[in-house]
């Protein structure tokens, strides 16, 4: 598996060597008048919009992580309550007394 990884890792780097040295020109940004103009190269323009876009995502997805833990905590709470009413509305056990069993 490591091998694997490594060789992913590998592609992926060397895809993104090619990917600058083929995009190297300029690219001027401007936002009506509340940027000044800016000089970027497209692959950074690119990778930086990628690099926003993880992220972002990873902020979301920090965010789901943390409601889907509540909602464990709640439900496993519940479940344990639930238990409990169920222990305490079954009848105990039924022992007459006088009857014994005989070992063999």
């Amino acid at each position: 598996m490591k091998v694997v990884y490594t060789v992913l890792i590998v592609l992926i780097m060397l895809f993104v060597i090619t990917f600058s040295l083929q995009n190297q020109t300029d690219v001027v940004i401007q936002y009506y008048d509340l940027v000044p103009k800016v000089a970027v190269a497209v692959y950074m323009l690119i990778f930086i919009s990628f690099l926003v876009g993880v992220v972002f995502t990873g902020f979301l997805g920090v965010i789901e992580r943390f409601q889907l833990n509540r909602t464990i905590t709640r439900l496993n709470k519940q479940i344990r309550e639930l238990r409990r009413e169920i222990r305490a509305s079954e009848a105990p056990p039924v022992i007459e007394e006088g009857t014994e069993e005989k070992k063999p």
